[in-house]
């Protein structure tokens, strides 16, 4: 049976921004209109995108542009490539690049228009800045501490952005697409590693103390993690440093100290230990409380997952009577959601398994009793599922894979079980339309097509498809 859906584009607000006004940029499209439930919180009407031609580029590069854009490193920095692009345009652009991607996949009616945000600037919740030597600054042996030898000011210590493709640090004070506060945070450390002499680490030489600050603000909440990642296990005068840093960023709730001393460029050690607080933070999602540690996984940009997981609940159509596959469900966030909104039942996998301890930890941590998550490969789960001939009925499936897509196996399987509906999220509409091929060509239609603009301000775009099983398909296996 085909659905009919809510053609309006829908608008998430994010409560932080007032950069686009040093320019005149112009933020998103359409206005409010109050009509989400309560417990939605985000979901906010709003006009479709336009503003670019189709098959044209979303706006003109031009010198002007470029010069009023709200940050002074725009153009040398890898953190956002579109600023100078009005966000109608931004968005419309990126409605038209889904579009041609599912052209002659699915029918004109199914594309439903982009939801972009309210306030599309300082939406990253989650902010990693790294620490290096000024050129010319590099010291033969790190300062650790609090008395060191070394006199620095902050001059010598860079932090902020690098450059795109390249190991090359671009400072900055301020980010358009940084959480504020986050921001704060960094440059905070950065202040007082100058004061007490703890050298910034030199990833040619080895040496130094201080790697980065990874830094995570409660979406809901407000709680902030910060942590400090060392090249050491020592950390001298680390009460006084934790102290230092509350009183000058006083949001702040905890502080861990991360060790990674590994010649890479991986960000994290296993290492940590607790300086201040519980060592987490709790946050709220669609209306769930999540545990946020310094490794766990949790969306960027909250605002807008709140908004994605909404639409995904919506188009799934649940009645209360279906089991739901969350494949690829990582910590559980999204199937935890359709626990709560509509399922009878929720079997999530993901072969991760430190996430799927943290899914089930979720899971308890809410209530929820209609949720199982399996440690697995869900391309496995899903064969054996379909060759067990046990198919629960009736059945969803909810799938979220990495950007590389499913694998060619793990759709067949899926086929095979012949969900009532498929609602595939994808961070990678490319392969989100190559594997979409296969189930259409497979006995499903697609029935809707949703772009959501996750990370305004760059060239990402994520998108939500839902499939239905073609009735001719159903009523040949009946007989």
């Amino acid at each position: 049976m085909t659905r009919k859906h809510d053609n309006k584009p829908k608008r998430a607000s994010n409560r932080s921004a007032k950069v686009g006004k040093a320019c005149g940029a112009r933020r998103g499209v359409g206005g409010r209109n109050g009509a989400g439930r309560p417990s939605d919180r985000g979901r906010e009407g709003a006009r479709p995108a336009t503003g670019a031609p189709a098959g044209s580029r979303p706006a003109s590069r031009s010198s002007a542009a470029r010069a009023c854009a709200p940050c002074p490193v725009f153009g040398r920095c890898g953190g956002c490539s579109q600023l100078d692009v009005p966000y109608e345009a931004q968005l419309a652009a990126k409605q038209q690049r889904v579009a041609e991607l599912f052209e002659g996949l699915a029918p004109a009616d199914a594309m439903l228009p982009i939801i972009g945000m309210e306030e599309s600037f300082h939406y990253r919740n989650k902010v990693i800045s790294p620490y290096a030597p000024a050129k010319g600054k590099a010291r033969r042996a790190g300062g650790k501490g609090k008395g060191g030898d070394a006199k620095l000011t902050r001059d010598d210590i860079l932090t902020g952005m690098y450059a795109p493709g390249s190991h090359r640090l671009i400072p900055t004070d301020a980010c358009a697409i940084e959480n504020e506060t986050a921001k704060r945070v960094t440059l905070a450390i950065r202040d007082i590693m100058a004061r007490w002499g703890m050298e910034p680490y030199d990833e040619d030489a080895g040496t130094g103390f201080v790697r980065h600050a990874v830094v995570r603000v409660g979406h809901e909440s407000g709680e902030v993690l910060v942590t400090v990642v060392t090249n050491g296990d020592e950390f001298p005068s680390a009460k006084s440093f934790c102290r230092e840093l509350v009183r000058r960023v006083p949001e702040i709730t905890t502080i861990v100290q991360n060790v990674n001393t590994r010649a890479t460029n991986v960000i994290l050690g296993e290492k940590e230990r607790v300086l201040y607080g519980p060592g987490f933070i709790l946050d709220t999602l669609c209306g769930l409380s999540f545990r946020i540690s310094s490794q766990s996984f949790y969306q960027v940009n909250a605002t807008q997952t709140e908004v994605l997981y909404d639409e995904a609940i919506r188009l799934a159509g649940l009645t209360g009577a279906e089991t739901v596959i969350d494949a690829y469900c990582g910590t559980g966030t999204i199937g935890l959601v359709a626990a709560k909104r509509g399922a009878a039942r929720v079997v999530g996998v993901d072969a991760v398994e430190s996430a799927i301890r943290d899914a089930a930890g979720n899971a308890r941590h809410n209530g929820v009793k209609n949720a199982a998550f399996v440690a697995e490969d869900a391309t496995a789960f899903m064969e054996e599922l379909a060759a067990s001939g046990e198919r629960p009925c009736p059945l969803v499936l909810l799938m979220d894979p990495p950007r590389a897509g499913s694998t060619p196996a793990f759709l067949a399987a899926a086929a095979t079980l012949a969900p009532e509906r498929i609602v595939y999220i994808s961070c990678n509409p490319a392969t989100q339309a190559r594997d979409v091929r296969q189930l259409t060509e497979s006995g499903y239609a697609v029935r809707a097509i949703r772009p959501v603009d996750m990370f305004p301000h760059t060239d990402h775009v994520e998108s939500i498809v839902m499939l239905e099983r073609k009735m001719t398909d159903v009523l040949e296996k009946a007989l």
